[in-house]
C-alpha cells in the first residue's frame, strides 16, 4: 500500500457531534466496527430490539457491493469507481475489492460526515497502480461531486456510479431522481449504476423500527417501495437477475438467499 494522496484536517474531529446517533457510525457498530460511540450503540440497540433482522440487512448489503464490484471489475472491465455516502470505513471497501481484482483501479469515495473525514487516511490508501481519492460533499450536490472526481477520473470513460443505502437520506423522491438523472447523466456509455437501498412494504417490523430510529434525533432514512427503487434505473440496462433483494443478487454459492427489505439492482449505460 502506497502513502495516501492527501491528510485530512486534524480540525474536522471538532466537528463530531457526538450527542445524537448517527446512521454511519450505527452501519459501522452493526457491521462489528468500533468507530462508534455510546449513543450510536444506544440506538443500534434500541433498532435491534425491535428488527434484530436489521444486522441482516446491514451485512447482506455490504456482501452486495463486494459482489457488484466483483462482477464489475471482472466481467464488465470498469477500473473507475464513484462511490457516494461511502460511510465509515469496514471490511472489504469498494477500493479494496476493486484494487485486489484490478491494482489500476481508480476510487473516488464521497460523504460529507466528518468522521469519515477523520478516518480519510484509512480510506485513501491505494495500490501503487491505482489511486483512492476522497471528496468532502453532499449527495445532493451532484455538480461539486462530479467537478471534484474528475480531478481523479476520467470521466470519458466507464466508471461505475455506487449508490449504497444513500438516496434514503434524500428526503424527496423525485430530488433523489433528479440526483442519479444528473450523475448517471455526466458519465459515458458503458458506465454502470449500483443502487440498493431499504425497502418499503416488504417487512412491517422493519418499517416500525425504521420510524423509531426516525424520530431519534439522527437524520431520517426514508424506505422506498421497491418500483421506487427500480424506477432509479429507467433507461438502463440492469444486470440479471434486476432489482432483487440484495441477498438475492448474485449470492455466493452456499450462502442464504433469504428475502431482506433492501433492494438492488446494477445497470449499464447504453
Amino acid at each position: 500500500m502506497t502513502d495516501p494522496a492527501t491528510t485530512p484536517d486534524p480540525s474536522t474531529h471538532q466537528k463530531i457531534d457526538t450527542s445524537v446517533p448517527h446512521s454511519a457510525r450505527i452501519w459501522n457498530y452493526w457491521l462489528g466496527g468500533k468507530d462508534n460511540y455510546p449513543v450510536d450503540e444506544e440506538a443500534g440497540d434500541a433498532y435491534t430490539a425491535v428488527f434484530p433482522g436489521i444486522v441482516t440487512i446491514a451485512r447482506g448489503s455490504r456482501a452486495f457491493l463486494r459482489r457488484t464490484i466483483t462482477y464489475l471489475v471482472n466481467e464488465a472491465g470498469i477500473r473507475q469507481f464513484l462511490d457516494v455516502g461511502t460511510g465509515l470505513p469496514t471490511a472489504e471497501n469498494t477500493h479494496e475489492v476493486a484494487q485486489g481484482l484490478a491494482p489500476e483501479a481508480r476510487i473516488v469515495y464521497v460523504d460529507n460526515d466528518p468522521m469519515v473525514l477523520a478516518h480519510a487516511r484509512a480510506l485513501l490508501y491505494s495500490s501503487k497502480e491505482g489511486a483512492t481519492a476522497y471528496i468532502d460533499a453532499n449527495v445532493t450536490e451532484p455538480d461539486v461531486i462530479l467537478e471534484s472526481a474528475a480531478k481523479t477520473l476520467d470521466l470519458s470513460r466507464p466508471t461505475a456510479l455506487i449508490l449504497s443505502n444513500i438516496l434514503g437520506h434524500v428526503a424527496e423522491y423525485e430530488q433523489a431522481r433528479s440526483i442519479v438523472d444528473r450523475l448517471v447523466g455526466a458519465l459515458p456509455s458503458g458506465s454502470y449504476l449500483m443502487v440498493n437501498d431499504g425497502s418499503l412494504g416488504i417487512d412491517p417490523v422493519f418499517e416500525e423500527a425504521q420510524e423509531g430510529y426516525n424520530r431519534s434525533g439522527a437524520v431520517p432514512y426514508n424506505l422506498r417501495t421497491v418500483e421506487q427503487i427500480a424506477s432509479f434505473f429507467d433507461g438502463l440496462e440492469l444486470v440479471e437477475p434486476g432489482v432483487v433483494p440484495v441477498t438475492q443478487w448474485r449470492p455466493d454459492p452456499g450462502s442464504p438467499a433469504e428475502v431482506v427489505a433492501e433492494h438492488g439492482g446494477l445497470a449499464r449505460k447504453p
